[in-house]
């Protein structure tokens, strides 16, 4: 009896130490998970400051908003003819800046000459019959001539100056000024001139191709006053309000942040995915700005 009392006090003995060795084992395992677990919390929060872009601004409650650079319609032209033919010369490259009336290329096209010469001989015969009819109408006031050939002298001097003008009207057109053609002579090629100023963009021609007229040469972009355009969906639509401020980032150019201001909202819904564009005006240009960049926006 006294050996059976013995040996269950060992048993009750042993079990003892192995559970305060196991909790001492088990401390150690809970402490590291909690480790891993502050650190892996510190990592994503890095990982979230270093992005400047998924991160517009630091207001509190507030949806980010994608969208693009753009320029406004009035600051985007495209450079085409009025007269069809083939490139003779280009005078500036893709990306170029150029100011308004700057010639960009110049066109050969025999018709261009043609041109120039019915409006010199027009207008060469238009002052000899004004001169003409002046003086019939001087003769006939003194009765020294018919009133046939005053009326006469009236209609041809009418008719070529009619046909001046039509010449005119066609060069002007084309961008070419009448007193040019008048003062410099006849001009072999149709020089094409940049409609604004700003910057050349999608030029897909080369020397000798020929163009149809209405055929681009390229477009011409003014990139001082940038827009961006954000695209939003219904149930965000009422937080869309003329004047608002947006703050923005821009991809490629870290945590910098800009400023816009909206100034226009789209009155139709994209059929497709029901989104509606909102165009905010940018009040903190950058001149690395280019149309086209991507954009993560926050209302102010």
């Amino acid at each position: 009896m006294k050996r059976y009392i013995m040996t269950m006090a060992a048993v009750v003995l042993l079990a003892a130490c192995s559970e305060n060795k196991a909790s001492g084992d088990a401390q150690p395992a809970t402490e590291n998970v909690e480790k891993a677990d502050s650190a892996e919390v510190k990592e994503n929060v890095d990982s979230a400051s270093v992005d400047g872009v998924t991160s517009a601004t630091n207001v509190a409650n507030s949806p980010t908003f994608n969208g693009l650079m753009m320029v406004s319609p009035q600051q985007d032209a495209t450079v085409s003819l009025t007269m069809g033919g083939k490139v003779h010369s280009l005078r500036v490259m893709p990306g170029q800046a150029v100011a308004r009336g700057q010639v960009i290329a110049t066109i050969d096209n025999p018709e261009f000459i043609d041109l120039q010469q019915t409006y010199l001989e027009a207008s060469a015969q238009t002052e000899f019959l004004e001169k003409e009819y002046k003086r019939q109408a001087l003769l006939g006031e003194n009765d020294a001539t018919s009133m046939k050939k005053v009326q006469q002298s009236k209609a041809d001097y009418l008719s070529m100056h009619s046909r001046l003008s039509a010449a005119a009207s066609r060069l002007k057109t084309l961008g070419v000024s009448p007193a040019s053609v008048r003062s410099g002579g006849i001009k072999p090629y149709l020089p094409v001139t940049a409609p604004i100023s700003g910057y050349v963009t999608n030029m897909n021609v080369n020397l000798g191709k020929y163009l149809d007229a209405g055929e681009p040469l390229c477009d011409v972009i003014n990139k001082s006053q940038p827009l961006i355009v954000l695209t939003v969906y219904e149930r965000e639509l009422n937080m869309m309000t003329v004047g608002r401020g947006v703050e923005f980032r821009v991809n490629g150019m870290g945590k910098q942040t800009f400023s816009a201001k909206i100034v226009s909202i789209e009155q139709s819904v994209d059929a497709k995915d029901y989104s509606i564009k909102v165009y905010a005006k940018v009040t903190t240009p950058n001149s690395g700005f280019r149309p086209g960049m991507y954009v993560r926006a926050k209302l102010k």
